[in-house]
């Protein structure tokens, strides 16, 4: 039985492992417009192999919609909401969404989650980054681009931030659509500035800081705050419901005023890290396409997204 067992595994990920000829998972199409701004295919990066959007964001369609997060590669439960979520979850008859255009919807819904877990890393960790001069090499990964053997992938700012934001801005209507890119523009700037800050500072170099460099960092960071909870704001304006949480000015209150948990935000990168390690760097990619296609199960305790994404202070 284990032979058996191991057998149909391997035939599993040879199925899917990209570059394969025994098996290509039928893939569909997304809009022409939209297609080119962002990333999402799981293999290949050819137009034919480009996901379409979904309905609703869950743990299995995470990774496919936002390659992201590079910690989210592993992810892959049942599509449908934890029963014991407090909030139903919304779907396209909710809010202004019935009179907004059908990829104004399916955009959404794919990315409001996607965007909050962003939110929720800027606050929660690139904002102590950016004040801790030891982890300025951190930031410095975040900015970087991995050209792996030829295949150009973009760094995780342009995967969890700049290229969700491109899909939305291009699929709502146009007269929101250019206050919406106003505010991308706006937060892609702050992110040049916190990468020019912090460039060329790594922890075990020691190097002389600049008292400039840090009062730079730190004015990138809240530029980008500003900028990040504009376009939030454009879109609860135009959706008719306040689902994406700002993120307040830093103090005292600010963990109370934002409403979420930073608990739960680091358990949740704790247990995706570790499904993205499953296998080691070799399989973590065959890991994601087996847990997408739904071949196998989540076994690391990801909490459901939806329940994740609702949550109360």
């Amino acid at each position: 039985m284990k032979l058996l067992s191991s057998a149909l595994l391997l035939q599993a990920v040879t199925a899917f492992v990209p570059g394969s000829s025994h098996h290509r998972t039928p893939l569909s199409r997304t809009p022409s417009h939209v297609k080119h701004s962002v990333g999402i295919s799981l293999g290949s990066t050819s137009d034919d192999d480009v996901i379409a959007p979904l309905e609703t964001t869950s743990r299995r369609n995470f990774i496919a919609v936002v390659p992201t997060a590079a910690w989210m590669v592993a992810l892959g439960v049942s599509t449908t909401s934890s029963p014991s979520a407090a909030v139903a979850a919304t779907g396209a008859s909710d809010g202004n969404l019935p009179d907004l255009p059908r990829d104004a919807v399916r955009s959404y819904l794919q990315y409001r989650i996607p965007l909050q877990i962003a939110a929720d890393y800027y606050i929660f960790s690139l904002q102590s980054m950016v004040g801790d001069i030891e982890q300025w090499g951190d930031i410095s990964q975040l900015f970087r681009v991995n050209n792996n053997k030829g295949q150009g992938q973009p760094s995780r700012i342009e995967r969890d931030y700049n290229n969700p934001m491109k899909v939305l801005l291009l699929s709502f209507p146009p007269d929101v659509s250019e206050e919406m890119r106003t505010a991308q523009f706006r937060f892609e700037k702050a992110m040049n500035t916190i990468s020019k800050a912090t460039s060329g500072y790594k922890k075990d170099l020691p190097v002389e800081i600049d008292s400039k460099s840090i009062e730079q960092a730190k004015q990138g960071w809240e530029e980008g705050r500003l900028a990040l909870n504009e376009f939030f704001a454009l879109i609860n304006a135009e959706v008719g419901m306040s689902e994406l949480k700002p993120i307040p000015s830093p103090g005292p209150n600010q963990a109370k005023e934002y409403g979420r948990s930073a608990r739960r935000f680091n358990e949740l990168q704790k247990k995706t890290k570790l499904c993205q390690n499953r296998g080691g760097p070799a399989l973590s990619q065959a890991w994601g396409q087996l847990m997408v296609s739904g071949y196998l199960q989540d076994s690391c305790g990801i909490p459901d997204l939806e329940d994740y994404f609702y949550q109360k202070a």
